[in-house]
């Protein structure tokens, strides 16, 4: 059986592409939306909102957790169009420090304006060239019983609907992870 490599799925926001790209391109931020990623930091500890500061080759940690395990990543930011288009690449992975090197995932954001504010198009793609049965097994396992695609996809919905949330009605999400 062949795994799904790519998910991805659209939530229309009553705002403008500029506000809706600041706030996905802020790394500092992810952590309000998803029910997974704690938020990041740009390489080399810099503190503060990313917004604006982020360009194609940004790189940043992202903090990670899902149930009682922990983790952190290394990302490259590979496409940064103000108001179009925000997309990092997921190359490293650990525990305390992202030491592990490897084609992890891909994460994609699209902005297009529409009737009714912008739709926010967010994407995962699986990069692992590992074999399908391995990885099959090994998302099982990490995921409770459904692969990564499977699992991403419940993600992603959740991180649009927070998102659309706070951005239309100017509230903070419920930070809880689940």
């Amino acid at each position: 059986m062949t795994r799904q490599k790519s998910v991805s799925d659209s939530v229309v926001i009553d705002v403008d592409p500029q506000t809706a790209y600041a706030a996905v391109s802020d790394i500092t931020q992810m952590g309000r939306w998803s029910p997974e990623n704690l938020g990041g930091t740009l390489d080399g500890g810099a503190e503060g909102p990313a917004t604006g500061s982020v360009t194609v080759g940004t790189s940043f940690i992202g903090r990670n957790r899902r149930g009682r395990a922990q983790w952190v990543t290394g990302c490259t930011v590979t496409a940064a169009d103000p108001g179009e288009r925000f997309a990092f690449r997921v190359h490293r992975i650990g525990i305390g420090a992202p030491r592990i090197t490897g084609k992890i995932a891909t994460w994609d954001y699209r902005f297009e304006a529409v009737d009714g504010g912008t739709r926010v198009t967010e994407t995962w793609t699986d990069d692992r060239p590992w074999p399908d049965v391995v990885a099959t097994v090994f998302d099982t396992v990490a995921t409770g019983g459904r692969t990564f695609a499977q699992f991403q996809k419940g993600n992603i919905r959740r991180t649009l609907d927070r998102l659309r949330s706070e951005l239309e009605d100017g509230r903070r999400t419920d930070d809880s992870r689940g």
